[in-house]
């Protein structure tokens, strides 16, 4: 057959296959690294982050949640630096633009222990939010901003709920009956409300639009339950028994991608780090990475048995394909 032939044949079956490739979305890959970095990465003080920098590089993420974003701490040390000599959170600007990302959120700030967000898309804060009298509840802060991502907008709400298992406010005399009776859980249920209250429930239908809450919660949910075998009715799942009973639309990423599989994610072998995602998110979901690699993996610090190298929290990736959402 000649080539005068062969290019009608060619046009004809081009054409027969734009009708198949028409109804495909194009993939749009996305992807979301969050990580509790223990008092602003102390680890990487020693060598100006470069080691940090160069993993986050590695995973190339469009967007990051740090949680404790902050500096604390002296370069191997636990003596806490003066304030002005804190890198960060002022900082982020200038270290995010070394791992490619040009915008920079900072979440309600009441101490050093923060969450920062980071990314290669515009920003917009919708809320920085550290309480105000007479119910200034909520302890390290929590923040809400929302991503636009080509045309998606999603929403962000970060959270670091208080840690102790008393209520936060007591005095030392009743801390150890506070304990015995969940005071901490009770306070970070309180916590969790309020952060609500000044977020989600502003909305009119924030079930129609899309939706990531992430963080150190400081709390096990019901949902690991197979791994400690507590009493189902424990109020050690309150916090997140609410948010199960008052968003029911979002979804935690880890139970519904890994269930009847516990997946800790702090050196004390608790899971305390959740992202959660509303529906049309969770379907969009093409890979959850849990597992440390040579850098991540906590490791012993030689300061102080809670500081670990270079975080006693782990990273949990998540890779996104939006073009699945409408």
């Amino acid at each position: 057959m000649n080539a005068k032939r062969l290019i009608p044949l060619f046009l004809f079956l081009l054409m027969a296959a734009l009708p198949l490739q028409a109804g495909k979305k194009p993939e749009k890959k996305f992807r979301l690294l969050y990580w509790n970095i223990q008092m602003g990465m102390w680890d990487g003080q020693s060598d100006n982050y470069e080691r940090f920098v160069n993993w986050i590089v590695s995973k190339d993420p469009d967007v990051c949640v740090w949680t404790e974003a902050a500096t604390l701490c002296a370069t191997d040390s636990e003596e806490h630096l003066p304030k002005e000599q804190r890198y960060l959170p002022a900082g982020w600007p200038e270290l995010a633009r070394r791992y490619g990302h040009e915008y920079v959120f900072v979440g309600g700030m009441r101490d050093p222990f923060p969450q920062v967000i980071t990314s290669k898309y515009r920003i917009d804060s919708l809320g920085a939010f550290v309480g105000g009298q007479p119910d200034s509840v909520v302890m390290h802060g929590a923040g809400w901003a929302r991503l636009n991502v080509e045309g998606k907008k999603i929403n962000i709400l970060t959270v670091h709920l208080q840690p102790y298992g008393y209520w936060r406010f007591i005095p030392n005399d009743q801390k150890e009956e506070s304990s015995r009776n969940f005071g901490g859980e009770k306070y970070r249920r309180m916590e969790m409300q309020w952060i609500f209250n000044h977020s989600i429930r502003t909305v009119e239908h924030p079930e129609k639009e899309l939706w990531m809450l992430m963080g150190d919660f400081n709390a096990c949910s019901r949902k690991d339950n197979f791994h400690y075998k507590w009493s189902p009715a424990s109020q050690s799942f309150l916090t997140h028994n609410y948010i199960e009973q008052q968003t029911p639309w979002l979804y935690d990423v880890v139970a519904e991608k890994f269930p009847e599989t516990f997946c800790p994610s702090h050196s004390n072998k608790k899971r305390i780090d959740y992202i959660y995602v509303s529906e049309a998110l969770l379907k969009s979901i093409k890979k959850v990475t849990l597992q440390p690699d040579a850098y991540s993996k906590p490791k012993a610090s030689g300061v102080k048995e809670n500081f670990k190298r270079p975080s006693d929290h782990l990273p949990i990736i998540v890779d996104f394909n939006l073009g699945k959402i409408k």
